[in-house]
C-alpha cells in the first residue's frame, strides 16, 4: 500500500525496525523519541502510529507521552519519508574502519577521532556504526553499547553479539563501568571542588520557520519535573598556564553532562563552541586549536562472555597534546 500526499505517492521506509534505548534517551516522551529518530516523518504521522498501536515498545502498546527508559526495545513500522530523506537513505554510508583497541568474537572497542558521530540522524547521514557496518557487511551484528558526542575523541565499545549487547548497556545502566574523560578547561579549577551533583535538563533551540533546532542542556534545579539527576567526579590532573587539564569521572551519562557541569561552574572546556568561552575559543583558534579538548581516556567494563575485568586506555591524540603543551610551556595568556 503506497501512502499519498498532495496527491504523490510519499517514499515509504518499507522495513520494520527496532531501536534499543540508551541512557542518554531514557526518561523521554515516547512522542519526542520517535520524532528525533523519525527526521522526515510528519508528526501528525508519528502520532497515528503510535495510536494505532503500530509502535511497540517491549512488544507492548504504549501512548505518546509515556516513558521510554534505557534497554526498552521500541518496534518501528514501515513509514513515509520526505524526498530529501528518502534520498538520504537511499545513498549508502562509505566503508570505513577505525583503529582499534581490543577485538573478539564479543566486541570491538574503537578510538573514534572527533568530528565523527557515532551513528546517522540530526542532520549527520552516517556516523561511525553505519560506515563499520558497510566495511564489514560480513559481520552478523554491529551495534553501539554507548555515545560519544561527536566532538568528543576516545574510547567507544560495539557489540558483535546480542547477548554482550545486553550484557554492557546492563553495566553501563547500573553503573558498573568506569568511564573517565580528560578535559582541558578554562581557569584553576579549585582543588575543593571534587564533585559536581547537579540534574540537567535538555530542551532543543527554536529553528527555521518554526522548526525544531539544535539540542541543549542546561543545569536545573532538584524540583524540575524533567531534571534528570547527574554526577560528575572531578580531579585535577595538571594545572597549566591559565587552565586546568581534568580527569572527569561520569556516574551517569546524560547528554552533554561533562561539558554543562563544567561550564556551570565558571570554568568552560577548551573549543566547546556549544557551551564554551566564544572569545578564549577565538584565540585558541588563532593559534591553531580548533576542536574541543575532550577525550575518553579510560573505560572499565566486565567482560560479557570472560566476566575478566577490561582496562582501556585512549592516549591522547595528537592535536590534543599539542594544545596541552602549548598551555604547559608557551602560552601564559590563555
Amino acid at each position: 500500500m503506497k501512502h499519498i500526499i498532495g496527491g504523490n505517492p510519499a517514499p515509504v521506509s518499507l522495513a520494520v525496525k527496532w531501536l534499543t534505548v540508551d541512557e542518554e534517551s531514557a526518561g523521554q516522551r515516547l512522542d519526542n523519541f520517535l520524532i528525533r529518530h523519525l527526521k522526515g516523518v510528519p508528526k501528525t504521522h508519528v502520532y497515528r502510529i503510535i495510536r494505532s498501536g503500530e509502535v511497540r515498545v517491549n512488544k507492548g502498546r504504549a501512548s505518546a507521552d509515556s516513558r521510554v527508559a534505557t534497554g526498552d526495545v521500541v518496534r518501528l513500522p514501515p513509514v513515509r519519508l520526505s524526498d530529501k530523506v528518502a534520498a538520504k537513505e537511499a545513498r549508502p554510508a562509505p566503508g570505513r574502519e577505525f583503529p582499534v583497541l581490543l577485538e573478539d568474537e564479543a566486541l570491538l572497542a574503537l578510538n573514534k577521532p572527533a568530528g565523527v558521530a557515532v551513528h546517522g540522524g540530526s542532520g549527520v547521514s552516517f556516523g561511525v556504526i553505519e560506515q563499520l557496518r558497510q566495511a564489514r557487511p560480513q559481520a552478523k551484528l554491529l551495534e553501539l553499547v554507548h555515545r560519544l558526542d561527536r566532538d568528543t575523541s576516545g574510547i567507544l565499545l560495539v557489540a558483535k553479539k546480542r547477548s554482550a549487547l545486553k550484557h554492557l548497556q546492563a553495566q553501563f545502566r547500573e553503573r558498573e563501568t568506569g568511564k573517565t574523560y580528560l578535559a582541558l578547561v578554562q581557569g584553576e579549577w579549585p582543588a575543593r571542588l571534587k564533585v559536581i551533583d547537579l540534574p540537567l535538563h535538555k530542551y532543543l533551540l527554536p529553528g527555521q520557520d518554526g522548526s525544531e533546532g539544535e539540542r541543549r542542556v542546561r543545569v536545573t534545579t532538584p524540583e524540575d519535573p524533567d531534571g534528570m539527576r547527574s554526577i560528575t567526579l572531578v580531579k585535577v590532573a595538571e594545572r597549566l598556564q591559565g587552565c586546568t587539564l581534568l580527569e572527569v569521572t561520569i556516574k551517569t551519562g546524560r547528554t552533554h553532562q561533562i561539558r554543562v557541569h563544567l561550564a556551570s561552574q565558571g570554568h568552560p572546556i577548551a573549543g566547546d563552541d556549544k557551551y564554551g568561552d566564544f572569545e578564549w575559543n577565538k584565540q585558541l583558534q588563532k593559534q591553531g586549536h580548533k576542536r574541543m579538548f575532550l577525550h575518553a581516556w579510560r573505560l572499565q567494563f566486565n567482560h560479557p562472555v570472560s566476566g575478566e575485568r577490561i582496562a582501556l586506555n585512549a592516549e591522547l591524540p595528537t592535536e590534543l597534546q599539542l594544545l596541552k603543551d602549548h598551555a604547559r610551556f608557551q602560552t601564559p595568556s590563555i
